[in-house]
């Protein structure tokens, strides 16, 4: 049987859920196509969204009208804001979940969704016709034609599992493997490798003496994921279900070594390479043998489940070496567990074969996105996956014909993809990387791989992303207004903080009492507020003008704190920030150099033969890309400046 679709995603996990709701709220036909509808979005791994530049991510998302930060409202049990110690611009929100809750809220969305079909199946053959895709042919027979296909399908290609030296085939935990789609794929000429990753040993609470372990409890503030003040749960009614610490000991590292023959790590049997940043417990005794304790954190799986993950345990060993080496933790003496952890090893594609919207460069109109673009992590996932169901959905448009059969003539878009710079989100960053980059190991995001962090902090990516999401058709009109009324507010308060002056006589004693140096002259409210003692909170009681005019501002709008910490983000880090902005400008202007299909890289002799090899293999769009290739100097770059300019 054959059904007709104008977008086809492949994989209900993260990337998966993002690229067919987007695609689907643009307007496109949209089928998603999972294995098992009864985890959809599952976290396969640790029952958390966010973390560091992980947490940005979710807020682009959501400013740009995804689901991912809504869910995550609705289903946490305990939000932190990461780094507040540091800068704003490593500020970074994580939330613990409830993993079935999480589940059954993305199906609820998804399920009510107009454009947007579900088929319970698995894809297990590409349809491509003259390099073009033209379709998915599933395992039950069942073809569905359609003008893009996304392909979101994670670890499951080719998905092989290890406890020690038992091997397992399948995608994750209880659930078969992938095993015919990636050839399907790779015989058109698209790239594939194999990488790996790992889960830990799931804990029944019921076994765990927490009086031996030290309480981490959650934040109680306004902070959440979503800019929709609607979705976002009260804080009086937030579960704040603690976290538990404790750490490993000599004892656990005897029991675990003993077991290192048995490692599928270390005695050959897995072959691919494993995340740097997340690594599994033996690779850390290997790594860092001198360290005689490694911190753990005990997380909740959902507010009415005993199960536990056991967060910093990632391990591929044999199962009784997992279960007696935990036993040698006195708070885990008596530990009874739901299943050991595991590694997987999983197909992954070359995402340098990939354009910035991540269409294929070999395909037309195939997309990938998540781990199969060699990243780890539910956030990058996401933000891939929301990328790719918009350029689906825009090239889907472009193939749109009218009822007399000529093509339709205004294109979503007008038919242009949809991409993000560096300077705009985390989101741009993690996809130039990607392409312009490639893997070499499963990638996951850093603050500190983003130049301008600074412009990419997490109190304001609405501010960046929802006019642009707006424009295309994605962010409704009720998060557009929100942004506008939120961005006025925040004008009226900084333009009132420049030109109120503060008179020395009349704050000299409040600024005493608050441990800061007195004025000897007046000066403007935003200099004052510019001191690492002030904030507005404590000034406010002191200057009546100002407490009016930001009650008169902002009124009873429930986002009063929110838009009070934006506001004073901007006033401390204004100097920062115009720097940022100002160095951003400036590569924009590379950015606007195109030199896609203007120079024959394998015959100029002028720049280097590494930089002649990675130019040729990845083709960028403009001179900024190119000069993010690594292997590609700054002379090389220059070189091609000046040829650009005959």
């Amino acid at each position: 049987m054959i059904f007709n679709y104008d977008v086809i995603v492949v994989g209900a996990g993260h990337a998966g859920c993002e690229a067919a709701a987007a695609a689907a709220n643009l307007g496109a036909k949209t089928c998603l196509i999972t294995m098992d509808m009864n985890k959809i979005a599952q976290m396969s791994c640790n029952p958390a969204i966010g973390g560091i530049a992980k947490g940005q991510i979710v807020r682009e998302i959501d400013a740009l009208g995804g689901q991912t930060g809504v869910v995550t409202d609705r289903c946490s049990l305990q939000f932190r804001m990461l780094n507040l110690s540091k800068g704003p611009g490593v500020w970074s929100p994580r939330a613990q979940c409830d993993r079935a809750k999480f589940i059954w809220t993305w199906r609820e969305i998804l399920e009510n969704t107009p454009n947007l079909n579900i088929w319970q199946d698995q894809a297990r053959e590409l349809i491509v016709e003259n390099q073009e895709v033209r379709g998915i042919i599933t395992y039950y027979g069942a073809e569905f034609r359609a003008k893009c296909v996304v392909i979101t399908a994670g670890t499951f290609l080719n998905g092989l599992m290890h406890i020690g030296r038992v091997k397992i085939p399948g995608g994750r935990c209880s659930e078969p493997a992938s095993l015919e789609l990636t050839e399907s794929i790779t015989k058109h000429g698209v790239r594939a490798g194999r990488m790996k990753t790992g889960t830990p040993v799931r804990i029944d609470r019921r076994s765990v003496d927490f009086s031996l372990m030290e309480m981490q409890d959650g934040d109680h503030d306004f902070h959440q994921f979503s800019y929709l003040p609607t979705e976002q749960q009260k804080v009086t009614e937030r579960n704040n279900i603690p976290c538990w610490i404790c750490y490993t000991n000599k004892a656990v590292h005897d029991v675990l070594r003993s077991g290192f023959a048995d490692s599928p790590l270390f005695n050959g049997q897995i072959q691919s390479i494993g995340p740097r940043y997340c690594p599994s417990i033996e690779t850390k005794l290997h790594t860092f043998p001198e360290k005689d304790e490694h911190m753990l954190f005990l997380e909740p799986e959902g507010e009415a489940t005993n199960e536990m993950y056991l967060n910093g345990f990632s391990s591929s060993l044999p199962l009784d070496i997992q279960l007696n080496a935990l036993r040698q933790i006195p708070a885990f003496r008596n530990l009874q567990v739901y299943r050991p952890g595991y590694a997987i090893e999983y197909d992954y594609f070359d995402p340098t074969q990939l354009t910035h919207s991540l269409e294929s460069k070999v395909v037309k109109n195939l997309f990938l996105a998540g781990q199969v673009n060699g990243t780890t992590g539910y956030e990058e996932a996401a933000g891939q996956g929301i990328i790719a169901g918009i350029n689906a959905a825009i090239n889907a448009s472009v193939c749109n014909c009218n009822k007399d059969g000529e093509k339709n003539t205004s294109p979503l878009n007008e038919g242009k993809p949809f991409t993000l710079k560096r300077n705009e989100a985390y989101i741009g960053v993690l996809i130039d990387d990607l392409v312009t980059k490639g893997v070499d190991e499963p990638y996951r995001m850093f603050t500190s791989r983003a130049e301008y962090r600074i412009l990419l902090r997490q109190d304001d990516a609405d501010m960046r992303l929802t006019e642009r999401s707006y424009q295309l058709g994605l962010a409704t009109e009720k998060r557009h207004n929100l942004m506008l009324s939120k961005k006025k507010m925040i004008e009226d308060i900084l333009g009132f903080a420049a030109n109120f002056s503060v008179k020395a006589a009349l704050i000299n004693p409040a600024l005493e009492s608050l441990g800061t140096t007195p004025l000897s002259q007046g000066c403007k409210l935003e200099d004052l507020l510019g001191r690492p003692q002030i904030n507005i909170h404590n000034i406010l009681p002191h200057i009546d003008p100002f407490r009016k005019h930001i009650d008169k501002v902002i009124g009873d709008d429930s986002r009063r704190e929110e838009i009070l910490e934006a506001a004073e983000v901007q006033i401390k880090y204004k100097g920062y920030i115009v720097r940022e902005q100002q160095m951003a400008e400036k590569m924009i202007r590379l950015e606007s150099i195109r030199i896609a299909g203007k120079f024959d890289y394998p015959n100029l002799t002028q720049i280097s033969i590494e930089a002649r090899q990675k130019l040729q293999a990845i083709q960028p769009d403009t001179l900024a890309q190119a000069s993010r290739i690594p292997g590609v100097s700054p002379s090389d770059v220059n070189v091609l400046l000046v040829l650009m300019g005959r």
